[in-house]
C-alpha cells in the first residue's frame, strides 16, 4: 500500500515537472525509498573526478567510463536500500549507544575532534544529522552483509589446482632481472651537471671495489635506499626504454654506466646506475608460487557469488521500479 502511494505521488510530481527537471529527478523507487539522480551524482563524485583527470584527453573513453561508474553507483545505492529495508522489516535494532560509540571513534580517527568534523561537514554542505544517518546506514549494511555472506569461505586444494591447470597462461612470466639501483634526481631548475658529476664519482668508487649496496645506501635518492637500492625482480619490457636497453645484455654481477632519463610532466628526470644481481628466463610460475594468489581470487569470487544470491533474494521480496 505504501509503495503504491509512493508511486502515485512520484507520478504526479513527474507529470507536473518539465522534461529538463525530469533528468535530475527520480531514478529508482525501492520499496518506500527513493533514489534520485542527484543521489547517484553525489555518491560517485570522488571517483568521477579521478576519471575526468585520467581521461581528460580521451572524450569517448571518458564518456563510457562515466556511464559505467553511474550504473555501478546506482547498483550500490539500490543494494543499500534493499539491505536497509531488510533490517527494518526483520525487526533488527541498532542501539543508539553503539552508534554514539562508533561515531565518537570515527570522529577521533578521521577528524581529530568534533570542531574539525563540523567544519568539514559545512565545507561539504552536510549537516551532522546527515553524517550520523550515513554512519548508521553503513553500520547496518556492513553488519547484514557479514551475517548473510560468510567471510570464512574455504577453498579446496583441488579447486585451486583445477584453476591453475585451466589458467596456466595467466602465470607466464617474461625474462626477469634482479636489480639494485642508485637514483640521483636532477634539480627542478638549473643545470644537472653537478648531479651528473656525483654520478661519475660514484662510478669511480664502484670501479675501486666499494660494494654497490653500500653506495646506494649513502647516495641514492630512491625509495629503496635503506635496502641498499634493492629493486627486486623486474621484467625489462616494463622498464623505461633507456634502462631496459642498458640492463638487458648484462650478466649477473655487471652494472650499467650512468643512465640519464628525460624530464616528464611531474618529474625533472634523473640519473640511474643499475647492478644486475641475477637473471632468470621466461617461465611459468609454479603452483606453489601462486597458490595463495589463486586462493584469494577464488575466495573473492565466491563471496561475490553468495552476495549476489542474497541481493537477488532481497529483490524478489521487494518492490523495485526504475523511472
Amino acid at each position: 500500500m505504501r509503495a503504491a502511494l509512493a508511486i502515485l505521488l512520484i507520478e504526479i510530481f513527474l507529470r507536473s515537472t518539465a522534461p529538463a527537471a525530469l533528468v535530475n529527478g527520480v531514478a529508482v523507487l525501492v520499496n518506500e525509498a527513493i533514489i534520485t539522480y542527484q543521489d547517484i551524482e553525489v555518491f560517485v563524485a570522488q571517483p568521477m573526478e579521478l576519471l575526468e583527470r585520467q581521461y581528460w584527453n580521451q572524450p569517448e573513453v571518458l564518456e563510457k567510463r562515466k556511464q559505467e561508474l553511474n550504473a555501478d553507483g546506482l547498483q550500490q545505492l539500490l543494494e543499500r536500500q534493499l539491505i536497509l529495508h531488510e533490517f527494518k522489516t526483520a525487526g533488527y535494532n541498532l542501539p543508539e549507544s553503539y552508534l554514539d560509540d562508533v561515531i565518537k571513534e570515527r570522529v577521533k580517527k578521521r577528524f581529530g575532534d568534533r570542531a574539525t568534523l563540523t567544519k568539514t561537514l559545512q565545507e561539504q554542505g552536510l549537516t551532522y544529522e546527515t553524517f550520523r544517518q550515513r554512519t548508521r546506514e553503513e553500520i547496518i549494511v556492513d553488519a547484514l552483509r557479514q551475517k548473510h555472506v560468510s567471510q570464512e569461505i574455504l577453498i579446496s586444494p583441488q579447486k585451486i589446482e583445477t584453476y591453475y591447470a585451466e589458467h596456466t597462461n595467466d602465470f607466464k612470466v617474461s625474462d626477469q632481472v634482479k636489480l639494485r639501483r642508485i637514483i640521483l634526481s636532477k634539480p627542478r631548475s638549473g643545470s644537472p651537471d653537478a648531479t651528473k658529476k656525483v654520478g661519475q664519482e660514484i662510478l669511480v668508487k664502484l670501479d675501486e671495489g666499494v660494494p654497490f649496496a653500500e653506495m646506494a645506501s649513502v647516495y641514492s635518492e630512491g625509495p629503496d635506499r635503506a635496502q641498499g637500492g634493492d629493486y627486486d625482480w623486474a621484467e625489462p619490457s616494463r622498464l623505461a626504454k633507456e634502462i631496459a636497453d642498458a640492463v638487458s645484455n648484462l650478466k649477473p654481477g655487471q652494472r650499467t654506466g650512468l643512465i640519464e632519463t628525460p624530464a616528464a610532466a611531474d618529474t625533472p628526470g634523473a640519473f640511474f646506475i643499475f647492478l644486475v644481481e641475477n637473471k632468470r628466463p621466461a617461465h611459468i610460475k609454479s603452483l606453489s608460487e601462486v597458490r595463495e594468489e589463486i586462493e584469494r581470487s577464488l575466495r573473492v569470487e565466491e563471496i561475490k557469488r553468495l552476495e549476489k544470491q542474497w541481493i537477488d533474494r532481497l529483490k524478489k521480496k521487494s518492490f523495485v521500479r526504475y523511472f
